[in-house]
């Protein structure tokens, strides 16, 4: 008799490596729009700076 060897149920460490990947893009993403609320607020007092 022949004992077939089934492979390792890997699924949770699938979803938990989708998990890191998604929550490391959302915080890029986030970054970046903080960094560029940031660029126009200090455009826009750059612009006032020098109409005064």
């Amino acid at each position: 008799m022949i004992f077939i060897e089934t492979p390792p149920d890997t699924s949770g460490y699938m979803i938990a490596g989708y998990a890191i990947a998604f929550g490391v893009m959302l915080i890029y993403v986030l970054s970046l729009i903080i960094r560029y609320r940031n660029l126009n607020r200090d455009l826009s007092m750059l612009e006032e700076i020098d109409k005064g």
